[in-house]
This record gives structure tokens, sequence and C-alpha cells, in this order.
């Protein structure tokens, strides 16, 4: 199964379990997520179900850019980082 891994930095703002998932896409791994806590997708996803700005998602190490339709296959062992977009100078 696929594992969707929160970062640290989300569990400052809610319970941010570890998911192993049988999805196909990167969209259905996150609702799997969601079904296990529902106020994780306002953290995640804006009102229009897209990808906020302030998060990235890395796919077996590389990042996701499409951050509207979150259709991205994933395999059956793949792993999956989600984390706050950090930014600084």
């Amino acid at each position: 199964m696929a594992r969707l891994i929160f970062t640290q930095q989300l569990a400052r703002l809610t319970e941010v379990p570890d998911i192993d998932t049988r999805a196909p896409t990167l969209r259905g791994a996150l609702e799997s997520a969601f079904a296990a806590n529902p106020r994780l997708r306002g953290y995640i996803l804006d009102e229009q179900g897209h990808l906020r700005a302030n998060v990235a998602i890395f796919i077996d190490g590389l990042r996701v850019h499409d951050r509207i339709g979150l259709d991205q296959a994933i395999g059956s062992s793949s792993s999956i980082y989600v984390m706050q977009a950090l930014s600084g100078g």
C-alpha cells in the first residue's frame, strides 16, 4: 500500500496520522486522510478543493506541480509526503 506521511509542521495544527491507502491517485489518498481527520482538509485544500499555496506534496521524491486536479497516479508502494512550504530570506 502507498503511505501518506504528514510532516510535523502540520501536527502543530491538528492530528496528522500516517495513512496507508490503496487509492490510485493523489486526491484519493488525500481523501483517505480526510476521512481519518476531517479537520485536516482545511489545512491542505482551499475552498475550491485545490492544494493550498503554503502546502507542498512530494510523491516518491518528486514535487507535485498540479495543485488543482491532484490526479497524479500513485503506485502501490509510493511514499507521499505532505508538508507546509516554507519561505524566508
